[in-house]
């Protein structure tokens, strides 16, 4: 695997072979064991309206099942990222501090070159620029990539991204952040920990091998009642699993960067 071809590419182009040839491997893991939780979240604060309409619906106007609505049926990308956004928000990612942006892009230095860029369709940013967490949607059926090969570009960059602030303040750089991504495949999440290390940053900089392995932690939300495998939440029972699990997340997640907003 070190003699591998590395080639300086943007985060969006990132394939499966990135994870060959900087030693990445994907774990799957069991909710129980990645969120760490015991009882799921309560979804008691949420209108009952938003946990069981369907998209489609003449009786309701509430705007977070609009954006269902056309995100079920999308035919535009812009329209998965509008709805996931609005997810976001509505179950409180956007705490103080905290803004949810779209099609925000950084820097992404990789085989000795500093003009790439990483464009993420979702993420959080902590102000002043700060970035949390990063949202990618799958556009499989439109190209050769994957969004799985895309948050693990990205949340390199935005490893670079947060050492670069951190310097500028005068903080030290950290040595590894665990960065929490999701990935949006139609109306279905899956949540991934990225936990990036200085060495696989200074070899995807330099374009090398790093001699110890990234094990990124994954876990997708299935529910056993769904009648297809692409059904997502516009099933209602399934969407009610996955605002639990984008809780949980929540949860998980600011304990993973609240170690590199310290001092921040």
């Amino acid at each position: 695997m070190a003699n591998l071809l590395r080639s300086a590419k943007s985060g969006s182009d990132w394939t499966r072979n990135e994870f060959f040839a900087y030693n990445i491997t994907i774990v799957p893991v069991p909710p129980q064991q990645f969120f760490h939780s015991g009882a799921d979240p309560s979804l008691d604060h949420l209108d009952s309206v938003i946990l069981t309409a369907s998209p489609g619906a003449d009786d309701t106007s509430y705007s977070d099942v609009g954006y269902l609505d056309l995100a079920t049926s999308a035919t535009q990308e812009s329209l998965i990222n509008d709805f996931a956004a609005q997810t976001l928000k509505l179950l409180g990612f956007n705490e103080r501090h905290i803004i949810i942006s779209t099609r925000f892009i950084i820097p992404l230095t990789i085989c000795g070159e500093s003009k790439r860029t990483a464009e993420m369709d979702v993420c959080l940013l902590h102000r002043p620029t700060m970035v949390l967490l990063v949202l990618v949607e799958d556009k499989t059926l439109s190209n050769n990539t994957n969004a799985e090969s895309q948050v693990v570009a990205e949340a390199n960059a935005i490893f670079q991204f947060n050492n670069d602030k951190r310097k500028r303040k005068g903080l030290p750089r950290l040595k590894v952040m665990t960065i929490p991504c999701i990935t949006m495949s139609g109306t279905r999440p899956t949540f991934y920990l990225v936990p990036v290390t200085e060495e696989l940053s200074n070899a995807v900089i330099s374009g090398k091998y790093p001699g110890n392995q990234t094990k990124v932690l994954k876990c997708v939300t299935v529910a056993g009642h769904t009648r297809r495998a692409s059904e997502g939440m516009e099933d209602a029972e399934y969407r009610k699993l996955a605002f639990k699990r984008f809780l949980a997340f929540k949860t998980l997640a600011k304990s993973c960067w609240s170690e590199f907003l310290e001092g921040y």
